[in-house]
């Protein structure tokens, strides 16, 4: 069986966001979809260790804010790699309370969908929530990210706990002069061809000559927590 069937699927890339009293949380989520119009259904995959499931469960209420391109992968990786349970993600993001009672991320985003939970299905390490939505609208113009945006250009990688992680298969070193490394935290990639734009790294900058004080665009590592790739 190989699994890279599953890689031609399209995905985009959101936040979504609930509540538990007055704490909020969010998670990076490439696993939501439009289930009916009439009535209007929407349907997201959330690991059950994450603490956006328990919140979700616990309220009933969910929010989708779906990710502009300009996304920056210090923000993905503020809501795709780091813990509700250690840090406090809202802190210092642009978001607003909808209708439901969800916090909707306004940062970087395009769009936002409310629903109310109807009903869910398990799917072993995932629970799959229906919910019907409550309210939606358009924030921006702006062209939405999807994942193979997000893997492709940005380098980004899937977490352990998303529904879509494929681990990926050994690669040849690559030549010398076009070493890549790896994030062993998050498995970021830093490819000099690309650089870290977002951070000041130019495109063609090799990694050794990159500052010390450069940290993983996605989950903060810092620099020697990287190994070349394999």
């Amino acid at each position: 069986m190989n699994t890279k069937a599953f890689r031609k699927l399209s995905y985009g890339l959101y936040i979504v966001s609930s509540r538990s009293g007055e704490r909020f949380n969010g998670q990076i989520a490439n696993t939501v979809f439009q289930v009916s119009s009439k009535p209007a259904t929407i349907a997201v995959s959330l690991n059950k260790s994450n603490l956006t499931h328990d919140y979700v469960r616990e309220s009933r209420v969910f929010s989708v804010s779906v990710l502009s391109k300009e996304a920056p992968m210090a923000f993905i990786g503020r809501f795709g790699f780091k813990g509700g349970r250690d840090v406090n993600k809202f802190e210092g993001i642009g978001y607003r309370i909808g209708t439901s009672g969800a916090p909707i991320v306004t940062d970087f985003s395009v769009a936002y969908v409310e629903a109310e939970v109807v009903g869910e299905t398990d799917c072993e390490t995932h629970t799959v929530f229906i919910g019907k939505v409550v309210d939606c609208g358009v924030l921006t113009d702006e062209e939405p990210m999807t994942y193979a945006f997000y893997h492709e250009v940005k380098g980004g990688k899937s977490p352990k706990s998303a529904p879509t992680y494929i681990q990926d298969e050994p690669k040849a070193s690559p030549p010398a002069k076009a070493r890549r490394y790896v994030c062993s935290l998050c498995g970021y990639v830093y490819d000099p061809e690309k650089g870290d734009p977002d951070s000041g790294i130019a495109p063609g900058t090799p990694f050794e000559n990159i500052p010390d004080g450069w940290v993983c665009p996605v989950c903060g590592a810092e620099k020697d927590k990287f190994e070349p790739e394999k």
